[in-house]
């Protein structure tokens, strides 16, 4: 399941609230760069959504929980939220309730729309509409809004009804989740707030019906190819190089072969451990350690190990199988795919560097969409020899001669080199700010 929507529609606190983290506070700027994902159990869903599970859920393959895949807001990550949501079977549009709907918001539906994924509308902040009381007593949507007064009742009305209006116009038939006679055809709408609390048990027991409804096959992962996304590479302490991954299919056994991309080659390595964050932690910041496990299936979060990890790409594909001649095919499928990621021109433009694949694509596509050349668009740290390149396109066109660092390191000698060259390194790890 991908949370998309506008920056600052409150995608993340609407998850910490679920989850009981604070994973917001900790991101750069306040803003999610990067993909992350937090597995909900069953067990923690029925929990929060009380009766209404056993309504929802009706009868048929009980789901065995919910990946959530948490995505960047922002429109520079067009491409990073676009493999977000590839990833996903089932997904959370969140629009700020006072806002409607913003050019993200808009994009990420594209994005759903192309791919056929069915989604929920979390109209999120109710708790901002003017005049809101919040009952202590009660995280149920329904019961806060019988107790508003009723000019209050109306103005949600209002600006659900907006809401309504825009989908239709998109082409979407849609409806507050209460007032919905057929969930299959109409995208429910449902008030929320990540301050509060309120309207989450509806909205994950709606995420449920549609579960149960969209995904019964999907749920049976026995015939799926083994595949999914690194999203990070780093040395932890005892473990050496790791890798955290979304399994998006199938399941993967600590004797499987996994095929992973590096910038120049493909690896083929075993898993030297598999770890599972517990449930309810986040992969990017786990507030407990992880549990090892032999086997695991699809969809998870995981942590592998295993000292051929170093220099894979974070953003590129991962397959996995005990079959060998599956492994040559898989390599020369992550082969084609690289391909296409790099770039290396000879005509004259900006020096990109980046820490992933996805971020790497998405500023990309920024920059040819405003028509900045690119001459060279890359994963890793700035080095002396992309400031001598950016010098070299600076003799020709003084606006060009730049680099652009996204969330990477600046190695001393090319800072020296810049420095002595007069050479601008633009490097940030937020490149949108709401400032």
């Amino acid at each position: 399941m991908a949370v998309l929507g506008h920056v600052d529609s409150g995608k993340t606190s609407l998850l910490d609230k679920i989850r009981g983290t604070g994973v917001q506070a900790r991101e750069a700027g306040g803003i999610t760069q990067h993909i992350g994902a937090s597995f909900l159990p069953t067990d923690a869903i029925k929990k929060v959504c009380g009766p209404l599970f056993a309504k929802m859920a009706g009868e048929g393959q009980e789901i065995p929980g919910l990946l959530v895949i948490d995505t960047p807001g922002h429109e520079i990550f067009t491409n990073l939220r676009a493999r977000g949501g590839s990833a996903a079977d089932i997904a959370i549009l969140v629009v700020d309730v006072n806002r409607g709907f913003q050019p993200q918001t808009n994009e990420s539906l594209k994005i759903l729309q192309s791919r056929k994924v069915p989604f929920v509308i979390a109209l999120n902040k109710v708790d901002m509409v003017s005049g809101w009381k919040k009952n202590p007593k009660t995280q149920f949507i329904t019961q806060s809004i019988k107790e508003q007064d009723p000019f209050v009742q109306t103005a949600l009305d209002e600006l659900l009804y907006n809401v309504v209006g825009t989908l239709s116009i998109l082409g979407f038939s849609s409806e507050a989740f209460y007032r919905v006679k057929d969930f299959t055809k109409e995208v429910s709408i449902v008030p929320v707030s990540a301050r509060s609390g309120e309207g989450i048990p509806e909205l994950l027991a709606v995420l449920v019906g549609l579960t149960q409804q969209y995904l019964q096959k999907k749920l049976d992962q026995t015939e799926k190819p083994t595949r999914g996304i690194v999203l990070e590479v780093k040395e932890e302490i005892g473990l050496g190089v790791t890798a955290n991954i979304i399994l998006i299919d199938g399941n993967l056994k600590k004797s499987d072969s996994i095929v992973l991309a590096k910038r120049d080659s493909v690896v083929i390595t075993k898993p030297k451990a598999i770890l599972l964050p517990k449930p309810l932690d986040e992969m990017r910041d786990p507030r407990d350690k992880f549990l090892p496990v032999n086997e695991v299936y699809a969809a998870a979060g995981i942590k592998i190990a295993s000292p051929d990890l170093e220099g894979v790409l974070p953003g590129s594909p991962v397959y996995a199988s005990a079959d060998e001649s599956k492994i040559e095919e898989f390599k020369k499928l992550i082969e084609s795919e690289m391909k296409s990621v790099f770039v290396k021109t000879d005509k004259k433009g900006v020096i990109l560097k980046c820490d992933t694949i996805g971020s790497l694509e998405a500023i990309t596509d920024m920059l040819k969409r405003q028509n900045v050349p690119v001459s060279m668009a890359d994963i890793g740290p700035v080095t002396r020899r992309d400031v001598v390149e950016a010098l070299a396109i600076k003799e020709n066109d003084r606006h060009l001669g730049v680099v652009l660092a996204f969330n990477v390191k600046i190695l001393q000698d090319a800072q020296e080199e810049a420095d002595a060259n007069h050479i601008r390194i633009f490097h940030d790890q937020v490149i949108y700010s709401p400032d």
